[in-house]
């Protein structure tokens, strides 16, 4: 076992994918030292899990909430509005994934920009993160040129795929960068170089699972407990050892979702 512990700081663990094993994943993960999850809800049923679990869990489930911008076409008015009642639990510290995404373009780009503004306004009356989507040509400039007026002091790029030049105007605006296990292929040069380049000050650790399984689980379903050889890689590429940099993105974590907990050792 690992001296060090690691934050996911992205998963869909109420997805359909993962909850039917829900119990055996979050055990896999404390064993291997995943002390604290935000689990990302989309949708009516996932929110649901989520409070629950957060209750089961507590102190290691988190909470995030929003519609992805591939479904807002199809469930952005009806789950906006329920998201945005149903803030209050303690359990619910961020807002997201939302923001745009042009590579598949499920959901109109204008109607995309419009629900992006929406719940940046919603982070911003609730005080909480903005986790955000963003992928295609052209969807980070929108996305810069939309979150720039709100002033969010907590924006995070989730499962960072741009350009170094992107990460550094990120970083520049006081943004978090999120790296997911895609940093482990072989062929992900150009982010493993942009991890390289910008190093721990700004970054977290994320499976984004179910989806993304590290380069030694690719064709298994992604789980909480393969953060670690995310993290393990990034160490790696940036000459650090494997304890360093969990404790600087877990550190980066609780700083950014404004956790205050004692019990990391759990």
């Amino acid at each position: 076992m690992s001296e060090s512990v690691f934050f996911d700081s992205h998963a869909h663990i109420t997805s359909g994918e993962l909850y039917g094993d829900i119990n055996d994943i979050i055990e896999r993960a404390l064993e291997a030292d995943v002390k604290k999850i935000i689990n990302i809800n989309t949708d009516k049923i996932t929110f649901e899990r989520g409070l629950a679990l957060a209750e089961r869990y507590p102190g290691i489930i988190y909470n995030s909430v929003a519609t992805t911008p591939h479904d807002v076409e199809e469930l952005g008015e009806k789950e906006f509005s329920y998201f945005e009642s149903n803030l209050g639990h303690e359990s619910i510290i961020a807002i997201g994934e939302t923001g745009l995404d042009y590579f598949y373009e499920h959901s109109n780009r204008e109607l995309q920009q419009q629900f992006l503004k929406r719940y940046a306004q919603l982070a911003k009356q609730k005080n909480l993160p903005l986790i955000i989507h963003c992928r295609g040509d052209g969807a980070f400039d929108d996305l810069v040129k939309i979150l720039t007026p709100f002033k969010l002091p907590r924006v995070l790029l989730h499962c960072f795929t741009l350009t170094l030049k992107d990460a550094q105007l990120a970083i520049e605006k006081g943004w978090f960068i999120s790296i997911s296990g895609i940093v482990t292929f072989p062929k992900s040069v150009e982010l493993q170089n942009v991890v390289a380049k910008i190093g721990c000050s700004r970054l977290l650790i994320e499976t984004d699972a179910p989806y993304l399984a590290p380069k030694s689980k690719r064709g298994k379903k992604n789980e909480p407990s393969y953060v670690v050889e995310t993290c393990a890689k990034i160490a790696r590429l940036l000459d650090l050892s494997l304890d360093q940099v969990a404790t600087k993105t877990f550190e980066n974590s609780l700083s950014f979702f404004q956790i205050k907990d004692s019990r990391i050792l759990i």
